[in-house]
């Protein structure tokens, strides 16, 4: 069963940096499209970064230049690193893989973010 383990959340006040991790096992990341998503309260799930198994990433125009999405396939790790945070970046953070070849998507547990102003 694919697994995904997110890590790195916290409380951090507006202007500061963190830097989620999700650890991958049973797939590899550098083969599959590789994406954060985040909910707030009272909102839809979102995309906020992704991966594609090429490489290129793409972003959501509220976090462009802010957030970096990287991996390192050697961990088999995509990162999501967060600079200036705001408060309305508060949510619970998820990892996303859209596995190739199962043709399904695949969730972590998510990791509480928290900015407080």
């Amino acid at each position: 069963q694919v697994q995904l383990v997110e890590s790195g959340g916290g409380l951090v006040q507006a202007g500061g940096s963190l830097r989620l991790s999700c650890a991958a096992s049973r797939v590899i990341i550098s083969d599959n499209a590789m994406g954060w998503y985040r909910q707030a309260p009272g909102k839809q799930r979102e995309l906020v970064a992704r991966i594609t198994a090429a490489g290129n990433n793409d972003y959501a125009d509220s976090v462009k230049g802010r957030f970096t999405i990287s991996r390192d396939s050697a961990k088999n790790t995509v990162y999501l690193q967060m600079n200036s945070l705001k408060p309305e970046d508060t949510a619970v953070y998820y990892c996303n893989v859209h596995h190739m070849i199962l043709a399904r998507d695949y969730w972590g547990q998510g990791t509480q973010v928290t900015v407080s102003s």
